[in-house]
Formats: C-alpha cells, structure tokens, sequence
C-alpha cells in the first residue's frame, strides 16, 4: 500500500499522544540529543523520515511497529552529555537502556525490540533483523547527521516534529 504524507502525520500523532499518556515519553522533552535538538523532536523526525523512506522505495513494512520502534529508540531518559564516566560508552549502551524502558512502560514485540536494539549498528555489532530495523538505523543516521553538522533536521520532518513538540507544551500545561 502507497501511503500519503498526511496518514504518516496522523499515525505518529496518534502514537505519540499515546505514549504521553502511557509511557515516560514527554521526558524525552527534557533531554537534549545532537546539538540544541531534544529527544523528542530527533525522535519524531526519525520516524517521520522512516516512514518517507518506506514510501519513497516502496518497502512493504509494519507500519506501527516502524513508528513505534522510531520514536523509542532513544527512550534512555537521562543527559547523556552530564559528563558521567559511564556515558562515555553512551553510543553502545544507549540502545539496551532504551528497550529495557520501554519494556518497562509497554508491551513490545520482538521486531520493535529489534528496532531499539539494533539502531545503533554497526556501532553495536549485531546488525537488524527487520527491514523496520534497517529502515530507523538509516533514518537516525541521516538525522543524526543534519543535527550534528546543520543544527537541526531539515525540511518537512522538523516543521512537523516542531508542531507535535508545541502540542504537547500546549496540552501538558
């Protein structure tokens, strides 16, 4: 099935709303990932650039397990940058800390486990099972990249992740 910009919208949308409710997740508010861009915001670009990746080659995939593997992926709610002897292995760690959080708050099937896990490869070794897996681990590569080197995502993604971050500041207030 080809999907619409639009019905990825509304599919993060919904999952994030239900995290916030459910989860930790309006922490990763608080945390700063690459640069000045917080948890969150990386979090929901790396989803929405899963998803235009997914259209764009026309991968048949899960697509809530995609989403959902996306925006947990980086779940390990704490400053990762605090100077802490132990984050300095942040990189290779992170992703356990992420899935064993999130394995705390929700249910998780073994492919969004696979996609927290195995986002980090080939800094971790074990490469992803999933063409989901493989799908986030390129998406947080590239917004990784822009995040680091132009201080932000860009395009479409940010404008989006901009609003659902504005949103929930709205509604948490």
């Amino acid at each position: 099935m080809r999907y619409k910009r639009k019905y990825f919208e509304q599919q993060i949308s919904k999952e994030v709303e239900l995290l916030e409710k459910e989860s930790r997740f309006s922490m990763t508010r608080d945390f700063i990932q690459h640069g000045e861009v917080s948890v969150f915001v990386h979090c929901v670009c790396v989803a929405y650039l899963s998803c235009c990746i997914m259209r764009f080659f026309n991968i048949k995939a899960n697509l809530g397990a995609l989403i959902l593997g996306a925006l947990l992926h980086d779940y390990f709610l704490y400053d990762w940058h605090d100077g802490e002897l132990c984050r300095k292995v942040h990189g290779f760690t992170h992703p356990f800390k992420a899935c064993n959080n999130a394995k705390e708050d929700i249910n998780l099937s073994p492919l969004e486990e696979n996609i927290i896990k195995r986002h980090m490869f080939p800094l971790v070794p074990i490469p992803p099972r999933y063409r989901e897996s493989w799908i986030v681990c390129l998406a947080d590569k590239i917004c990784a990249c822009e995040e680091t080197f132009i201080g932000h995502c860009k395009g479409k993604k940010m404008e989006f992740a901009e609003k659902m971050f504005e949103k929930g500041k709205i509604t948490s207030d």
